[in-house]
């Protein structure tokens, strides 16, 4: 009997592991894939989230000392480009470094971590009894759902699940340019996004390229290129440097970081815009924030529900605002062309109100 259960060895997950662990729990951890693998991301990961990233990793990783460091965003629409500095400049850690880093953490903790066990069945609540697809059984008297934003435990329906052609895409790949600038740089088009940024992988500093693209617009990186002009300009001096993932589909629904008895983290909790660039500190901090919840009930001081509700009011207090914000700028890029370029002009005109946009997505 494990004081938790962890379904998803993603940040949202091996950060929930690592803190439980760290509070004298007995945690399982269990991953469906194996390690290393390739995660369709963006791969930013904010200043805000960089001193708990710290605290999660092993001191021997070296991972943050290798990342390149942003110091600005860079928009692309309509033929107008903003700027937007960063306060404190951003890290840019390849996800498939990022997620063995943890996951090693994660062991190295004390962390029961099971590779390669697909969960089929969750019985609970109290105690949860958890079936995989290779037979074994575990029970565990709490349970988080870090399992993603669509797997067979936390489905939701959605318009988007219907095969449209409005189905919202990612893919993702790294390419190698000569000199890439120190900026995340989104470029939008009618019917999706592009960002563009330097990671290190390999050995090698490579550029990260991540699309948000309409199944009817495109299923590729290949054709998401020339969606956009000057992104396609800047596309023809790339050389491929890994195989193309993709993912789908990309759906927006209002979180839910606690149904049933079982906490959830990152994107199993809510999916945010990508384009926003806190997708994996909102994992990080969801993950530990679903731990230091569940601190008193581990120690027979409270019980699940009491875990949960306190996880859920300190979820939509701390992280509500990114998805809020998020949804407004969503729409306002949603807007007739004319008039988004009479935002971005306005933005660009008053970086006190810029500021206080980026500030609210963090």
């Amino acid at each position: 009997m494990y004081d938790v259960a962890v379904i998803g060895a993603g940040p949202a997950g091996t950060s929930a592991a690592i803190t439980a662990a760290g509070y004298g729990a007995s945690v399982l951890l269990l991953e469906k894939g194996k390690f290393p693998r390739q995660r369709v991301c963006g791969e930013f990961v904010s200043a805000e989230s960089l001193a708990l990233l710290t605290s999660l990793l092993s001191a021997t990783s070296g991972l943050l000392e290798r990342a390149p460091r942003l110091h600005c965003a860079r928009v692309f629409v309509d033929g107008s480009m903003l700027e937007m500095p960063l306060e404190a400049p951003a890290a840019s850690i390849p996800r498939i470094e990022l997620d063995a880093a943890l996951w090693n953490s994660a062991k190295a903790g004390g962390v029961d971590g099971r590779e390669g066990h697909s969960v089929l069945t969750v019985e609970g609540p109290a105690p949860f009894a958890i079936r995989t697809a290779d037979q074994n059984h575990f029970l565990a008297r709490s349970l988080i759902d870090a399992s993603g934003r669509w797997s067979n435990l936390n489905s939701r329906p959605n318009e988007n699940t219907a095969g449209s052609a409005g189905k919202w895409i990612g893919v993702k790949a790294h390419f190698r340019e000569s000199a890439p600038a120190s900026s995340v740089d989104l470029y939008f088009f009618a019917g999706g996004y592009c960002g563009v940024q330097p990671v290190a992988c390999g050995g090698e500093t490579r550029i990260n390229v991540c699309a948000m693209i309409r199944s009817a617009v495109g299923k590729s990186l290949q054709e998401t290129f020339p969606q956009h002009p000057a992104l396609y300009k800047r596309s023809q001096g790339w050389h491929i440097a890994t195989e193309m993932a993709a993912t789908s589909p990309l759906i927006f629904y209002q979180p839910e970081p606690f149904t049933n008895g079982v906490l959830r983290a990152g994107d199993a909790a809510g999916f945010v815009d990508p384009f926003i660039g806190d997708g994996i500190s909102l994992a990080l901090r969801g993950g530990v924030m679903a731990a230091q919840s569940l601190r008193s009930f581990f120690h027979g001081r409270s019980s699940l529900q009491q875990a949960g509700e306190m996880y859920e009011a300190t979820y939509r207090r701390d992280l509500m605002h990114v998805f809020q914000t998020s949804s407004m700028i969503r729409r306002l890029l949603g807007l007739p062309a004319p008039i988004r370029t009479g935002i971005v002009r306005l933005l660009a005109g008053f970086p006190a109100l810029t500021g206080y946009m980026v500030r609210h997505t963090r």
